[in-house]
């Protein structure tokens, strides 16, 4: 079969996260508009959220109505097609992509099980936490990996609050206790979000719950330190801001089993929980493994060259958080909002390349650092490599301007300036009349 040229090529990405998006959105503006392309995004849910957002749903401290982004409205106003569902299969030989049954929240089938032609097949299907295996996981611990997860902790969240102030006996030993499993960004942040929100929740007249007594969060982590994969500095800063805000940190912490009430740690203690969240480890999803003779790693990750092309099939591109792209000596490039954003960037400049038969050139991964939001007015972070030439870490005001701007990067690319600066003063006149946390 010969190479598909510019102009009759159909265009299938799959995963509608931060990376996937931005590039069913950029390649429809430029060639979905003119005809030029053909570019179909396949996406399991209907709106999308920054992940890196998650944990402010959770927290209740985000109207997830000012920031979601409707697929089907986004499809239409920027040149490419949008259709509901999950990747079940891909058959290499026939250039298909098979998609699974998609049904509503009662069980009615809203579309059949469908097959979509592709020329370019662009895998963006983001990351699941890993739970290694630990047994309670499953049954009784919450992942913030997708918006229903968020809003189920958050419902919970506001629940057990209403309960302790509702119920006449004395609180019961795990109520109102949130333990969170893993330290790393996620983690971290939900840790610090939770610390303000909780005690937002109950100034809404639950008088009888003492948020200073009776509401306590745990962070278990068990490397040595909280945000193992950042400079030990950000820690240690990290730490010092956790404590003050009466966050119980415990590192060298090793989860052995989760039960309803509790987490049962390897050396013999339990810590109490009513609410538990499983935010340690990271892995593709399971169905990737293999998927179609690809090569993947341990994780599940789809290996790519360089161009960040699989290995097997150079018409299958992978990209984000599923993919396992080398970074030399340091291992492979991290799993960060930002290396999806600068893949993204970086197929819409080459695909159309691949397609006319010209060479592709390598991604070149650059590390503009971490940043870690704890709470409204502080961030803690660090800033790597060519930008400063070095290593600088740094915290306040300015962290917090740099990881706002990180997200303000996102919805440029999906919406462009103008909507960017209307939407971020239309956020900045009602953030004024609206409350702070939000309970529902």
């Amino acid at each position: 079969m010969g190479k598909p040229q510019l102009g009759k090529s159909r265009i299938v990405i799959v995963g509608g996260g931060a990376g996937g998006l931005e590039l069913a959105t950029r390649l429809g503006d430029k060639y979905g508009r003119k005809g030029k392309l053909d570019v179909t995004l396949i996406e399991r849910n209907r709106t999308h959220v920054w992940k890196p957002k998650l944990h402010e749903i959770a927290a209740g401290s985000m109207d997830i109505s000012a920031h979601e982004v409707d697929y089907l409205a986004q499809s239409y106003w920027h040149g490419f097609r949008y259709r509901v569902g999950d990747m079940i299969g891909i058959d290499r030989d026939r250039r298909q992509v098979h998609v699974a049954p998609y049904f509503d929240t009662e069980g009615r089938e809203v579309t059949p099980k469908r097959s979509f032609d592709y020329d370019v097949l662009v895998i963006a299907i983001g990351s699941q936490n890993n739970d290694f295996g630990t047994p309670g996981v499953v049954d009784h611990a919450i992942k913030l990996e997708s918006q229903a997860d968020a809003r189920r902790f958050h419902e919970r969240m506001v629940n057990a609050c209403i309960r302790a102030h509702a119920q006449w006996l004395p609180l019961g030993e795990h109520q109102l206790k949130v333990a969170i499993i893993g330290a790393g960004a996620t983690g971290v942040e939900l840790a610090a979000e939770l610390h303000r929100t909780t005690r937002e929740v109950v100034a809404y007249g639950l008088d009888q719950v003492d948020p200073q007594k009776d509401i306590r969060i745990t962070l278990i982590e068990a490397a040595d330190r909280v945000l193992p994969a950042l400079p030990e500095r950000v820690s240690k800063e990290t730490e010092k801001l956790l404590a003050r805000l009466g966050v119980n940190v415990l590192v060298g912490a090793k989860v052995s089993e989760i039960g309803s009430d509790h987490v049962s740690l390897t050396d013999g203690r339990a810590i109490p929980a009513e609410l538990i969240v499983w935010a340690a480890g990271i892995k593709a999803p399971d169905f990737l493994k293999d998927i179609a003779g690809l090569e993947t790693n341990r994780i599940n990750q789809l290996v790519v060259r360089p161009t960040l092309q699989t290995t097997r099939d150079d018409g299958i591109f992978a990209i984000g958080d599923c993919s396992a792209c080398s970074w030399g000596e340091r291992g492979n490039i991290p799993p960060r909002a930002q290396a999806a954003h600068q893949q993204a960037s970086h197929l819409y400049s080459q695909i159309p390349r691949y397609l006319r038969g010209e060479p592709i050139k390598d991604y070149k991964y650059r590390d503009f650092g971490s940043l870690v939001s704890l709470g409204e007015f502080s961030t803690v972070g660090s800033m790597m490599g060519a930008l400063v030439g070095g290593n600088l870490v740094f915290a306040g005001i300015f962290a917090r301007m740099m990881y706002l701007s990180l997200y303000k990067m996102h919805e440029h690319a999906l919406h462009g300036s103008v909507k960017v600066a209307l939407d971020t003063l239309a956020r900045l006149i009602t953030r004024r009349t609206e409350p702070h946390v939000k309970l529902h």
